[in-house]
């Protein structure tokens, strides 16, 4: 098993290719914007790279990882050095907050959530995954050691929603076959993209497994490419424009 850092994975050392395979999709972020309502002032906990944030708005970004704050590109703003259980910022201190694949990596989401709602006067949106979902993924089949691993990682729906307070709504949402940011879902119809080092790398949950599990999912993975036994078995996704999978999008009012 890989030994993390600080928190639930150790972006110093494991989040270097991030920028590049970890780009905001344009109609999943249509979506995060859409949910954010006519708020002129954001904050995104969590920010990473910079993925998802709204460009016609005034948006305060908060990533404690200097890896992640280093990749992010020159036309978004610098990422404040904080983190989520302690945000330095005073009650209702922006029209809505947002966090983006990432509530499930915080050491203490509990007291993540209730700082969101703390600043934001308005929506709380989170993209997120739902575990109970995550084995409809064919990955399943190669790698199921990474699957209960994630689904250890993330918090039911219920939680989160209990946790934001107020009108909570849960939205599935679904998952283009040209999907520009690289989690593991987003290639369900490009299953070649998992033989290559950096996309991996680009995705926290392979941090969760011990190497010899990745090698032996990786090479089971290409003996199938190479028979095409991964066709005959998942070949229909080859041509199935959006998957239903784990991705779900949340959004709390106050």
């Amino acid at each position: 098993m890989r030994v993390r850092g600080a928190g639930d994975f150790d972006y110093e050392t494991g989040g270097a290719s991030y920028g590049a395979h970890r780009r905001a999709d344009p109609r999943i972020a249509a979506l995060v914007h859409e949910a954010l309502g006519d708020a002129r002032t954001v904050l995104n906990v969590g920010a990473g790279a910079g993925s998802y944030e709204p460009l016609d708005r005034r948006v305060v970004a908060v990533e404690p990882s200097r890896m992640m704050r280093s990749q992010r590109p020159r036309h978004l703003p610098r990422a404040i050095d904080a983190v989520a259980e302690a945000l330095p910022f005073g009650d209702d201190a922006f029209e809505a907050a947002m966090a983006t694949v990432t509530v499930h990596q915080w050491s203490d989401a509990a007291a993540g959530l209730r700082e969101l709602r703390r600043v934001a006067g308005g929506p709380v949106v989170i993209l997120t995954f739902d575990g109970t979902a995550l084995d409809r993924f064919w990955l399943a089949e190669y790698a199921p050691e990474l699957i209960a691993a994630e689904r250890g990682r993330y918090q039911p729906l219920e939680w989160l929603a209990e946790q934001l307070g107020g009108a909570c709504i849960v939205t599935p949402v679904a998952i283009p076959i040209d999907c520009t940011d690289g989690f593991t879902e987003a290639f369900y119809a490009r299953p070649e993209r998992f033989l290559i080092d950096d996309v991996r790398r680009a995705q926290s949950a392979w941090g969760f497994v011990d190497p010899a599990v990745e090698a032996r999912a990786v090479a089971e993975l290409r003996r199938d490419l190479d028979s095409g036994e991964w066709r005959r078995r998942h070949g229909s996704l080859l041509h199935q424009p959006t998957f239903a999978g784990s991705l779900r999008l949340v959004v709390a009012q106050p």
